[in-house]
């Protein structure tokens, strides 16, 4: 009896392919960027991440590597949505863009920011590009989350993740405005950019596995 041949898998489109990028951007951006950010002589919790890439510090080179690979992934990760996201990509392009310029931006030592430190342009440059990036990533997720055609797992996942996301982000800025820069809003800081990448890496595995069906 002959034995049966078995299927080909199916083959790696365009949009598969710019999902597994941006999955291994996105993991080795986070991860290159956790190394500097551990083996530097920063502040620990009390400061922001963004202290491990001033101008001077022996691990700003790996720092701003990681960034740029972050920023290279949620470019990808839009090109790899379905067209029924547009919203969702445009938002994660702006978020890779913003990335991008925090990383060529790099803030001055502390990275001081209003309303109770002086700050330099490039501060409030790096700063801004931070946020807004930060955000674009969040409301992607819940761009996602109210698109119909995002399929269930994509949608679930973007809702559970905003769901823990907004309030935190709200959390941050409310710290940054009445505390100002310590352990509260280092950590809080800590935990919005960990949910921000393990979405990116899940939603482009979710879009990757799906498009090869």
């Amino acid at each position: 009896m002959a034995d049966r041949a078995r299927p080909e898998p199916p083959p790696l489109t365009l949009r598969a392919a710019a999902a597994a990028a941006a999955a291994g951007c996105i993991l080795a951006g986070a991860s290159a960027v956790t190394v500097a950010v551990l083996a530097g002589p920063g502040p620990g919790f009390t400061g922001y991440v963004s202290e491990a890439g001033i101008t001077g510090s022996d691990h700003a080179p790996t720092y701003r590597v990681g960034v740029y690979a972050l920023a290279a992934g949620l470019l990808l990760l839009a090109a790899a949505l379905p067209p029924a996201l547009r919203v969702a990509a445009a938002l994660l392009a702006a978020g890779g863009l913003g990335t991008a310029l925090s990383g060529a931006v790099t803030c001055s030592t502390g990275c001081p920011l209003p309303p109770f430190e002086r700050a330099t342009v490039a501060d409030l440059v790096h700063g801004g590009a931070s946020i807004a990036a930060t955000a674009a990533v969040v409301l992607a997720m819940v761009a996602v989350t109210l698109a119909r055609d995002a399929g269930a797992w994509l949608r679930r996942l973007s809702a559970l993740a905003a769901a823990v996301a907004l309030p935190l982000c709200a959390a941050v800025g409310l710290a940054m405005l009445l505390v100002g820069r310590g352990t509260l809003v280092g950590v809080l800081e800590r935990v919005v950019l960990a949910i921000a990448v393990l979405w990116g890496v899940a939603a482009a595995t979710i879009v990757g596995l799906v498009d090869r069906r």
